[in-house]
């Protein structure tokens, strides 16, 4: 299943038109807050599909029946561009366990590149929720990658991907290569264009520059 919130007029359009604007781009501390930003609007539409349990909390005149999240999902994002994106969720799933994964775009001669993976850090998985988080969706193949890595700690229950752009392609490459039965893709736009070198047209350019500056 794929769910675009920004198919739906909300506050969400503004925080993705200023991470793509070139104009505001120069600030990487608004840059980074919109990351954060726009993790708790997704965060928010994501807890509706939890499961919840009634719970009574006692206030100081009373006893209020509550419905409360049964479970704490495990967050997990690929660095170094996810980390501000991720942020987000934690601000508002705060007792979430936490996954990193580590891969990176090595190019080849011919403009072509794989993802290479280096290093996960993950919880047991097995029977949770799982988010998994990178700002952008280009090819897939970092998102493929870091789910197949992510299966080693355990199966999850469900997986919600997320991504603030997608790339057409990137959507269908990801369909074909889990299990679309456990897993629901979040976006907040889908660009039609992917450059030779994986970059998502219109897009935003690099998550990761933008986020913490160029890399050597």
């Amino acid at each position: 299943m794929l769910i675009n919130l920004g198919e739906n007029n909300s506050i969400l359009s503004q925080f993705i038109a200023e991470i793509r604007d070139e104009n505001v781009q120069g600030d990487r501390l608004r840059f980074r807050r919109n990351l954060e930003r726009i993790g708790e609007i997704f965060a928010y539409e994501i807890s509706k599909q939890l499961s919840y349990i009634k719970k009574d909390i006692q206030t100081p005149l009373g006893i209020a029946c509550m419905n409360l999240p049964e479970n704490s999902p495990v967050l997990a994002t690929i660095l170094r561009a996810g980390l501000p994106f991720q942020q987000g969720f934690l601000n508002y799933f705060d007792n979430a366990g936490n996954a990193f994964i580590s891969a990176y775009r090595k190019y080849h001669q011919d403009g072509s590149f794989d993802i290479k993976f280096e290093h996960l850090s993950s919880p047991e998985l097995d029977g949770r929720i799982l988010i998994l988080t990178d700002p952008m969706l280009a090819s897939g193949s970092s998102i493929v990658l870091a789910y197949k890595a992510l299966l080693s700690k355990g199966i999850p229950a469900h997986t919600h991907i997320v991504s603030i752009i997608a790339s057409r392609e990137g959507v269908v490459y990801l369909k074909k290569h889990v299990p679309s039965r456990k897993i629901t893709v979040w976006t907040g736009a889908v660009d039609d264009e992917l450059t030779v070198k994986g970059y998502i047209v219109p897009g935003l350019g690099d998550a990761g520059d933008l986020a913490f500056g160029g890399k050597y």
